[in-house]
């Protein structure tokens, strides 16, 4: 599975919603995803058995070091660090290639020892219920952590330290001053810092550029001139639409939610983030599964419940299969397998009605793929001048390289060429403007997204329709809502 995602003006810097640009507005700010098509199994049980407070301060056993220029957040130059990377759509080669070696060369007495995984949740509860938390994660995938657990069990590092520090390339700037502005925000929990979302990500509806250009097919605007490409898709002896039941139910209801928002506005979103009574059950939000339902009913192949993404994705490939929704590191994601000239590209979704409440440029864009630093690690210190590194320009220069797709760090990408999938999305978050949204439930109740993913399952291959659709989610949606011993976050 993969992960997710990003954000851009314009060529010169790194994608990045127009919306980020408000930090008081969190409505407009890039979600952050915390990934993408995550499946994280709820971990609260298992943290709450180790975590015996919320105090993120060093303990006594934690390493620290000599504060000074080079070295601002006092870091042990000779404490071991422990890097764990989801292996996922982005892969890991950047850390091992780019961000790894940058901070050997700052601290070269400092062993680091490196793992790769695509299920963080199975690898990481025992090492957290043992309270030997490795320093830094990138927390992602279809089994990643509760992000909502692990900042009510005081399991995060409070960033404030690393965003208020000197920066890698000029110490006259704060490290929170060289990134997409929002992106400490879209890292809170309640106003305090405990995530790094790093990677700008575009969602959409994605396509072959040559699959297209050889039908004379263009990307619909309208929902009737939507459906009647999806008729000639399908003529033509091709699935026209699908995702993959297994593992991605997430790229699923990201669509109808973020279409949703198109017809109702954003605060049906907003609605939904906060728990409010009704958020799922809004015209909105049943318009827009009522919609898709009926593309998965008569566009879709019901063997898509059983695949993998990797597996969809590589129908989609071999032409077999021409839409897939998704984010834009699908293009790395599916580069060992994309044949020459298949060219990925995104298409905003169409407008439902006349009526709606949004442009079709509407997207939803989201500084994604989090990192985090355990508090309770031997060397938080060190696990903080890593993520320092990382939003160096060398840092965020090399992640672009290797994996095509930008970070949060502007220079980073200055002058890049991207591959076409990643030059669509950033033309479409362009042409997108102001008109960007943003979610943020799944990253903060485990048991909602859950839901959400089983439901959306249900409803695209034809066990229920929209109104039994929303009634079930709000149902959890309440449950949460009601339950004390689950912390609320508010948007």
């Amino acid at each position: 599975m993969s992960v997710t995602p990003d954000s851009r003006p314009d060529a010169a810097q790194p994608p990045v919603p127009a919306a980020l640009g408000s930090a008081t507005n969190r409505r407009t700010l890039l979600t952050r995803a915390a990934a993408v098509g995550l499946l994280a199994t709820p971990a609260a049980g298992l943290l709450s058995a180790c975590a015996t407070s919320g105090d993120d301060s060093d303990g006594g056993d934690q390493a620290t070091g000599t504060k000074s220029e080079k070295n601002p957040l006092g870091v042990k130059e000779d404490a071991p660090l422990e890097v764990i990377i989801f292996n996922g759509g982005y892969g890991d080669k950047y850390a091992t290639d780019v961000h790894e070696p940058l901070y050997k060369k700052a601290f070269p007495k400092a062993e680091i020892k490196h793992q790769a995984s695509q299920a963080i949740s199975t690898v990481l509860q025992p090492r957290f219920a043992s309270g030997q938390p490795p320093e830094v994660v990138n927390n992602s995938g279809e089994k990643s952590l509760d992000f909502g657990a692990l900042v009510a069990d005081g399991q995060l590092q409070d960033l404030t330290e690393l965003w208020d520090a000197p920066s890698v390339d000029d110490p006259s700037k704060k490290v929170k001053d060289t990134v997409v502005p929002g992106t400490v925000d879209v890292g809170s929990f309640n106003g305090k810092p405990y995530v790094l979302y790093y990677v700008s990500t575009v969602f959409g509806l994605w396509y072959s550029g040559k699959l297209f250009k050889d039908n004379g097919w263009t990307a619909p605007k309208t929902w009737a001139d939507f459906l009647k490409l999806l008729d000639n898709i399908k003529a033509k002896g091709i699935v026209p639409f699908g995702y993959a039941g297994a593992n991605a139910a997430y790229y699923m209801w990201n669509v109808i939610l973020t279409h949703a928002a198109k017809i109702g506005g954003p605060d049906v979103l907003k609605n939904i983030d906060n728990l409010e009574d009704g958020a799922w059950k809004a015209d909105a939000v049943k318009q827009a599964a009522a919609a898709w339902a009926e593309v998965g009913a008569k566009y879709s192949s019901k063997s898509f419940e059983g695949l993998k993404h990797t597996d969809v994705q590589l129908q989609q490939n071999q032409y077999k299969l021409a839409i897939y929704p998704s984010g834009d590191w699908l293009e790395n994601e599916q580069s060992k397998d994309t044949p020459p000239g298949f060219e990925y590209q995104l298409m905003p979704i169409p407008s439902l009605t006349a009526t709606d409440k949004m442009p079709v440029e509407t997207v939803r864009a989201t500084a994604a793929e989090g990192y985090f630093v355990s508090a309770k690690s031997k060397n938080p210190r060190g696990g903080m001048e890593y993520l320092r590194q990382m939003l160096s320009t060398a840092g965020a220069k090399g992640f672009t390289e290797v994996v095509k797709s930008a970070t949060v760090v502007p220079s980073g990408s200055a002058g890049y060429a991207f591959p076409p999938g990643v030059a669509s999305s950033q033309g479409a978050l362009k042409a997108a403007g102001q008109n960007v949204v943003n979610l943020f439930f799944d990253g903060w109740y485990k048991e909602l997204d859950k839901e959400a993913r089983t439901a959306t399952n249900e409803l695209m291959f034809g066990r229920i329709n929209a109104d039994a659709y929303v009634e079930r989610i709000q149902k959890v949606a309440d449950t949460i809502k009601k339950d004390s011993s689950v912390t609320k976050f508010k948007r």
